[in-house]
């Protein structure tokens, strides 16, 4: 294996595009002469990700993110530009790349559904080639460090899907990758499991310099763990700013969601918030720049005695829309 360079950009893209060509058949005569017609997933992206960032990566469905992941990963090859990963293209050295990345996707498991969860640790453990001296000590790290120990004999099969994102994120850093590219890690996960697997992704960054790729829907994975938000759509990266100047600009709404302990009339009017009624809740939109969420909910408290009460962020869909909002 390569040694790793410290002075290398973990991710280079140079004017990168990726165009597929769909092909559509109507009646006997289209089947021999189909209407090709191209669309381009990717347009022209450059960008630079130094060693160490954190990075969100996100976007509608259908920007270009899981295009642009499956390049930087050699999975699929660009159709114009350059790509280098940790200074390798990821088409022509995607074996050693592949020593030097880790993935976890969502909704698709690498650990083995039947097995303990030890057996899926063992068998990644040779797959990377981690010496047999090392192996032992480095699962015991990362038990400790993600808190697996009450469930590292399980079967896959029992873990909850707050247990096996965690596991699966210890997984994929098991060889201590330079990258890892993380593709909603956090769905469908509740708020404690959110939280945790968070602060454990922040961590591994802090201490080991793990340079983190990030898709997500959700608004809480960028605030929390990344420092840099790239926004994409339709192919083209159309902001990259630091995620401190984003939530600024744009992360300022909260929906706070009220439960009376009692049924109310008329829905009150709350430092001139008039609420929306939904299933006996009621819907509160706070733009925390206006208003200070601290202020909004002790106003709140005076006036209605609550039984319940959540506080979301605005949807990312949301967001993105404001974005062109107030650039148009």
């Amino acid at each position: 294996m390569t040694a790793k360079s410290k002075d290398t950009d973990a991710i280079v893209l140079k004017k990168v595009s990726k165009t597929f060509e769909y092909k559509t058949y109507k009646g006997l005569k289209g089947f021999f002469n189909p209407d090709k017609k191209d669309i381009k997933a990717v347009d022209d992206i450059s960008l630079t990700i130094k060693r160490g960032e954190t990075v969100a990566f996100i976007g509608p469905n259908g920007a270009g993110k899981s295009t642009t992941i499956k390049m930087l990963s050699g999975i699929l090859q660009p159709t114009k530009g350059s790509v280098r990963v940790l200074g390798l293209d990821p088409i022509k050295s995607r074996r050693e790349l592949a020593m030097r990345i880790g993935t976890v996707f969502g909704q698709r498991s690498q650990l083995i559904f039947n097995l303990p969860l030890t057996d899926s640790f063992y068998l990644t453990a040779k797959m990377y080639r981690i010496p047999r001296d090392e192996i032992e000590p480095r699962i015991a790290e990362l038990t400790e460090q993600f808190g697996l120990a009450e469930f590292i004999d399980q079967p896959v099969r029992k873990l909850s899907l707050g247990q096996r994102m965690r596991a699966e994120v210890a997984n994929a850093l098991l060889h201590k990758p330079d990258i890892i590219f993380l593709d909603e890690p956090t769905i469908g996960l509740d708020v404690v499991a959110k939280r945790s697997l968070r602060e454990t992704i922040k961590k591994v960054n802090k201490e080991q310099g793990t340079t983190v790729f990030l898709t997500s829907h959700d608004v809480g994975d960028i605030e929390e763990v990344c420092g840099r938000t790239m926004v994409v759509n339709h192919g083209k990266v159309v902001l990259d700013a630091k995620t401190t100047e984003l939530k600024r600009l744009y992360l300022q709404d909260k929906t706070v969601i009220v439960l009376p302990a009692s049924e109310i009339d008329d829905a009150p009017k709350i430092e001139g918030l008039l609420p929306t009624s939904n299933k006996g809740r009621l819907l509160y939109r706070v733009n925390t720049k206006k208003l200070p969420l601290k202020k909004f909910l002790q106003s709140l408290l005076k006036e209605i005695d609550i039984a319940d009460l959540t506080i979301e962020d605005m949807p990312l869909e949301d967001v993105i829309h404001d974005m062109y909002t107030k650039a148009a």
